[in-house]
């Protein structure tokens, strides 16, 4: 799990094909190496990565084919950057709010506009997943913890303040840059809650102490 917090921006390095898969090194200077282990998970621009080799300036990792697919991974290249966050420790502060590193679907930079000290961006992304959008609600965006501040038919607004922009990818983002995005987990669960017919029916509405009993809490 992740919380959305940048902790370091990286560089591909270097791209291998390696049979069917992808293996991509990157490196970054802002995170000590040597804290972390060979399996530990990592989020590269909001997709979780496995550590696969470490080095003093940076790490391996493989990305699958499907990754590929889903991603906008399959468009980056030598020299590319990227967002780095690793995973949380349970005694971490939670900064964004919780964030899976698995990404949901690709969006799209519509519009960039100037507002005041910060950059205001409309971001596009597949109309299936409007539905978990809401206003004031959580977004991850290449693995940035955002704030979504208006909602349309197929498009939602982010306020990137000028400290995000400087430390995160998205200051150099301009109008069709695609980009990773990772919807509420709450919303998913509360999506699942509700149209879930595994769910056991009851009978009357709310929750009765029958209910509780039933599912082992009374």
């Amino acid at each position: 799990m992740f919380t959305g917090i940048i902790t370091a921006k990286g560089r591909i390095r270097s791209l291998k094909e390696q049979g069917g898969d992808l293996r991509m090194v990157i490196e970054s200077h802002g995170l000590r190496w040597s804290e972390f282990s060979i399996g530990e998970s990592i989020s590269v621009n909001g997709i979780c990565l496995t550590i696969a080799a470490l080095h003093n300036d940076g790490f391996e990792a493989d990305v699958s084919a499907e990754t590929m697919k889903v991603t906008t991974f399959a468009g980056l290249n030598t020299g590319s950057m990227l967002n780095l966050e690793p995973s949380i420790r349970l005694s971490d502060r939670l900064g964004g709010h919780l964030v899976s590193g698995h990404v949901d679907c690709v969006g799209t930079i519509r519009a960039r506009d100037n507002d005041a000290r910060s950059v205001r961006l409309k971001i596009e992304l597949p109309k299936k997943y409007d539905r978990y959008l809401a206003k004031k609600g959580a977004i991850c965006v290449d693995g940035v913890s955002l704030t979504i501040n208006e909602v349309s038919e197929d498009t939602f607004e982010v306020n990137i303040i000028s400290h995000t922009a400087e430390k995160t990818i998205i200051g150099d983002y301009s109008v069709g840059t695609v980009v990773n995005i990772e919807v509420d987990l709450v919303a998913r669960y509360v999506e699942c809650l509700l149209h879930n017919d595994r769910v056991p029916k009851t009978s009357g509405t709310g929750i009765s102490r029958n209910f509780l009993k039933t599912h082992g809490y009374a």
